[in-house]
């Protein structure tokens, strides 16, 4: 047989997918789902090991890929299960390859590969309890409303935490939903044009890679709101939380003028005498969102800042959407009337092995 390309593998397998098996339903949804995951593995494959034959894939390439993957957990931009989710769509993808012939055997259905995942974990791990959950949120209301009127950036950063910490206990959104998965491209970070406040909802890009509109309730919409008006974004594709990281904005402000046309002097130009973050104001340049990493990071500091009793450090944005689950299901078992709206809230929770996407927590 003559060499089969990785890329050309994928495309035929995700044709087939769309098309859907006789004996299998929701095939075309699949399809959709796993296409993303697979053409970023192929990307993968060929910038980290330079492989693109089908016929050179080994146990190793596949290990390599679990362990890259379990790397990402450990750094806060995947959640387990979507690691899991992410290797269980490439191993399915090289099973059809086998039952076609092309491969003899599966190298993502070895032991060897599957040990170097993470554990797996679903409705387990860290959520917030009330108690934390308040002394958090008290202690971020409160210095935000401390903060000097006229020391703008400490009043941005102060009005900024408390929307971020806001956001996350009451809207039940996952990290990668709102702040930027800096290993997937399509999770930029969401974006004012994402937010509706008249009817109250901010839209991201689900674990089933379609955008889905989720409830922002009033608890975190009046936050939100506040931190917007001093924010004061030059357009609605500013990121609802942008980084604070000068080299991060510098690099995006002088990428953005090189394509509209500007040579390196006349870029020099117009940075010399401010800064990159005034330039893009002055240009409407949005600036990268801060990574999930980031959150994490900002998270962190609070906790240890408040005083939090945390097991483990310190509570986790997958903590959060947890924990708003068990509140929803609580409020509906007591409170039938509230079942359709806590309902359209459980989307927030349903763990990535459920849906071939990419969702992190």
């Amino acid at each position: 047989m003559s060499d089969v390309a990785v890329e050309d593998a994928v495309s035929a397998y995700l044709r087939r997918k769309a098309v859907g098996d006789p004996d299998e339903r929701g095939a075309g949804t699949y399809a959709s789902n796993a296409e993303s995951i697979l053409r970023r593995w192929t990307a993968w494959l060929e910038s980290e090991h330079g492989t693109t034959s089908l016929f050179d894939l080994d146990v190793e390439h596949l290990r390599s890929y679990a362990a890259t993957l379990a790397d990402r957990v450990d750094r806060g931009e995947y959640a387990a299960s979507t690691a899991h989710t992410y290797f269980a769509v490439v191993r399915a993808f090289l099973s059809w390859c086998v039952r076609g012939g092309i491969l003899e055997s599966n190298p993502a259905a070895t032991e060897a590969a599957e040990r170097a995942l993470p554990a797996a974990e679903r409705s387990e791990g860290q959520f917030w309890t009330r108690e934390q959950r308040c002394t958090l949120e008290e202690y971020v209301r409160q210095r935000a409303l401390d903060a000097e009127d006229d020391d703008r950036r400490e009043r941005l950063g102060r009005l900024r935490d408390y929307a971020m910490v806001a956001v996350l206990a009451h809207a039940g959104v996952r990290a990668g939903e709102l702040f930027r998965v800096p290993a997937d491209d399509r999770r930029s970070g969401a974006t004012w044009d994402d937010v509706d406040f008249y009817t109250g909802t901010i839209r991201v890009l689900g674990t089933s890679q379609r955008f889905e509109e989720v409830l922002l309730p009033a608890a975190a919409r009046t936050p939100l709101r506040r931190y917007r008006v001093v924010l004061d974004p030059p357009s609605n594709e500013w990121p609802l939380f942008p980084t604070r990281h000068a080299p991060s904005i510098a690099g995006r402000v002088r990428s953005v003028l090189a394509e509209r046309g500007h040579d390196d002097d006349e870029i020099e130009a117009l940075l010399d005498g401010t800064t990159a973050s005034q330039l893009a104001r002055e240009r409407s340049i949005p600036p990268p969102a801060i990574t999930t990493e980031g959150a994490r990071s900002i998270l962190k500091r609070l906790c240890a800042d408040a005083d939090v009793d945390v097991d483990g450090g310190y509570l986790k944005p997958g903590g959060a959407r947890r924990a708003l689950g068990e509140r929803s299901r609580r409020r509906a078992a007591t409170s039938p009337g509230t079942a359709l709206r806590e309902s359209y809230l459980e989307r927030s929770i349903v763990v990535a092995e459920d849906v071939p996407g990419a969702g992190t927590d």
